[in-house]
């Protein structure tokens, strides 16, 4: 059938409408034909294909007919009736051809797109007009408006993955940024933002001008009912596709918006990136389009308008974005000491040995989920920090510390429920072995403690720890920790009673594989260690995953074998958890129970308090009660207060919730498999292990001598940082990029990683 046909508009035109005059198709995506009477009367017959519901049909006429009874002034495609009182004519012609098709009375003026250079006080009462349109959408809300399509602004990641499908690689690169901006620093707030029904396709096609002034609105036949700001981020988007302004006109329109509905700090927040937003789909469509036709000019119109606009915005930050939109409206906001002040007082007030990441420094002023964002507004992906285990201030966590904090705050020379509970909700999470609780307030305090609780059990001081691991930054805790007295500034094993033991690392190590063969030869090279041991172990300690050893997940057995020698030895076997427990692991809540294995002591912080200092030993009572035995009380002022106890309550509260344990093994699967994906045409990734959310990428030279790519790896790190991505490197060789990001990572967030991994590595 060809819709198309004029012979079939017209016989159309006359059976449905009683109408017939000239007829003439008008440009666009679409079937629109210019009908004129021969009183000279002009309409607009659309015709409806088979994807456009008599629904949809009937939103766009109650949206229209809202905002003629508006009585703005803005003339608008008021809906003509059929002769029966349709709004939709359905006509079946002589060949059989069924046409659907409504017709709407023609609004005059002269499109903006085609209307010259902008006059004076143009720009602001497009503005105005803007929002006289939506407090006019407002009055009504048809069940036909919840609904989402192609060019949904609050959808806008629906598009993300079409990236792949751009050739250029820079292009690709400022899409990436775009589609980051927009999903960091809009999407999670849309839905707290005021909504109504809305046009949401005011291009400069569909905004009429006449003598300078705004005359009239075509085609709601996108809108919908979303976020009342998208109305105005359309149509931004589109002014500013004209290389003549700049984000100072754009401001005009904003100030114009303003006047009429006041627009919150909330909504000019995230005005531009849903402009670039806007921008990003059109190109994304685009590009999908050429697939299917890439003839058809009029899907095109706006593509290389579009792409220049990404290009000439690629260098402004978020922040003097909202600041040049809003500079009409006194909505100014301080983020403090400028960069420079920040290093220049550093440098005065805060040791060397402090150091800060990446090449350029970051100012980080909030965060979110799973976002950092700087001082100029721009969203960093956060892939590294496993602290805020739940997401960057979760609202449960938040609200958690603040009402306890109104209400009590003391220490454990006290009863107080909060004590107890959290104690016994904790425990409920791990063997029943393991059945008291000591709270304190970092990683390093509990690995101190541990390690005091393995004396006092034992009644020995010698211990044995894995080459590579990290326990803690006090002065024993650097003695027993490898990573520091063995790396940089190091002298190497200070103390006789140190006992190290290889690390079990299945692919640069001694014994490769990661089967249970590896993981018993790994655990057999412990006893190997105790037996040249001058004098007996009071225990062994380690991590359930080392992190900075480079993301080492041990070989299955590997724990098995490695604690039943410790026990047989007459030692104590402690776990650090402190980087990968509470559910990082995926598959099991604790690390360790990957191993099959049920330590005497495990060691928590971190993820515990979702970033508040908090920390905690749990172990049995029969080693407990020999610590209590000695007759040196235990104290902590601050360890187990009611805030921390409430705090940590919320984080257990929040990982059950939102099924936080699943989600990283399923999150995290996707990373892997992509990661390895690469690995075809990537030859400077070497390994890609890990489980969950704890994932480790190795980059070699040379995948045969393993030739550690630690350059390599530092500049991947600050690649990815300039793409808005933060990770880091860790291993004895500085070559392995470490991923242990907040569990709320997405699967977005992951394809987004995987692509530009896979950018930054292609030269």
């Amino acid at each position: 059938m060809n819709l198309r046909s004029d012979n079939h508009v017209a016989a159309l035109l006359a059976a449905e409408f009683g109408l017939s005059g000239a007829i003439e198709r008008l440009d666009g995506e679409n079937d629109n034909f210019r009908v004129t009477d021969e009183d000279g009367a002009t309409h607009v017959l659309k015709l409806a294909d088979d994807s456009l519901s008599s629904d949809v049909i009937m939103l766009e006429c109650l949206a229209t007919e809202a905002a003629i009874a508006g009585n703005t002034g803005i003339e608008l495609p008021r809906f003509v009736r059929t002769t029966s009182g349709a709004i939709e004519a359905v006509h079946r012609t002589d060949g059989g051809t069924v046409l659907r098709g409504r017709l709407l009375e023609f609004v005059g003026g002269t499109p903006w797109c085609e209307s010259g250079a902008v006059r004076s006080g143009q720009l602001r009462d497009l503005g105005r007009k803007l929002a006289q349109l939506d407090s006019c959408l407002a009055t009504i809300d048809p069940p036909q408006a919840r609904r989402t399509h192609r060019w949904d602004l609050t959808a806008v990641q629906q598009h993300r993955s079409k990236i792949a499908l751009v050739e250029d690689r820079e292009r690709r690169r400022l899409l990436e940024d775009c589609y980051h901006l927009y999903c960091a620093c809009a999407l999670p707030v849309l839905q707290t933002l005021p909504h109504s029904v809305i046009h949401q396709d005011l291009s400069d096609e569909n905004i009429m001008v006449v003598d300078g002034r705004v005359s009239g609105f075509l085609d709601f036949g996108d809108c919908l009912y979303g976020p009342v700001v998208c109305e105005l981020a359309v149509t931004l988007a589109y002014v500013l596709l004209d290389e003549t302004l700049a984000l100072k006109d754009g401001a005009e329109v904003v100030a114009g918006c303003h006047e009429v509905r006041a627009l919150s700090s909330a909504e000019l927040e995230v005005l531009f990136p849903l402009i670039c937003g806007r921008w990003s789909n059109t190109v994304c469509v685009a590009a999908e389009r050429r697939g299917v036709d890439p003839d058809r000019d009029a899907w095109y119109v706006h593509e290389e308008r579009a792409w220049k606009a990404i290009e000439r915005y690629a260098s402004v930050s978020p922040e003097d974005a909202r600041r040049a939109l809003e500079q009409h409206i006194d909505n100014t906001e301080a983020h403090g000491a400028t960069f420079k002040e920040l290093v220049e007082t550093r440098a005065g007030r805060i040791s060397d040995a402090l150091s800060l990441s990446y090449h350029e420094p970051l100012k980080i002023v909030r965060g979110s989920n799973q976002y950092l964002y700087d001082w100029k507004g721009r969203p960093f992906l956060d892939l590294v920090n496993n602290v805020c285990h739940v997401g960057h201030c979760h609202p449960h966590v938040v609200a958690a510390g603040q009402k306890q904090m109104a209400k009590l705050n003391t220490n454990t020379r006290y009863l107080y429920d909060g004590l107890t509970d959290y104690a016994q909700r904790l425990c409920a999470t791990l063997p029943s072995e393991l059945e008291v609780c000591f709270f304190v307030n970092s990683g390093s305090e509990a690995n101190e403690l541990a390690l005091r609780l393995a004396r006092a059990h034992t009644g020995r001081k010698d211990l044995l720890v894995v080459d590579g691991a990290y326990h803690g930054h006090t002065t024993t805790l650097t003695e027993i920790s490898p990573y520091k007295f063995m790396g940089s500034g190091g002298t190497g094993r200070a103390e006789p009673w140190v006992h190290v033991v290889p690390m079990p690392d299945g692919y640069r190590g001694p014994h490769k594989g990661h089967g249970r063969e590896t993981g018993v030869a790994y655990g057999d090279e412990v006893l190997r260690v105790i037996e040249r041991a001058e004098r007996p172990i009071c225990g062994f300690i380690t991590e359930s995953f080392l992190s900075c050893g480079g993301q080492i997940i041990p070989p299955e057995g590997y724990l098995e074998t490695a604690f039943a020698h410790v026990h047989n030895a007459g030692g104590v076997c402690i776990v650090d958890e402190v980087q990968v427990g509470f559910g990082r692991a995926g598959t099991h809540f604790w690390a360790f129970e990957q191993q099959n294995v049920v330590p005497d002591i495990v060691v928590m912080g971190k993820p515990i308090g979702n970033g508040h200092p908090m920390a905690a030993v749990v172990t049995t009572l029969a080693i407990a009660d020999s610590f209590a035995d000695i007759g040196m009380e235990f104290f902590s002022t601050f360890g187990g207060n009611p805030v921390s106890c409430a705090i940590g309550m919320a984080v257990l509260d929040v990982i059950e919730n939102e099924g936080l344990q699943q989600h990283a093994l399923e999150v995290g699967t996707r990373l892997l498999d992509g990661v390895r994906q690469l690995m075809g045409r990537q030859s400077l990734i070497g390994d890609v292990r890990g489980t969950g959310l704890f994932i480790g990428i190795e980059l070699v030279r040379d995948r045969e001598t393993l030739e550690p790519a630690d350059t390599e790896a530092e500049q991947l790190i600050n690649g990815l940082r300039q793409r808005g991505v933060l990770t880091s490197t860790d291993g004895p060789f500085h070559n392995v990029i470490k991923i242990k990001p907040p569990m709320v990572l997405t699967a977005d967030d992951v394809d987004m990683f995987v692509r530009c991994i896979d950018d930054e590595l292609t030269h």
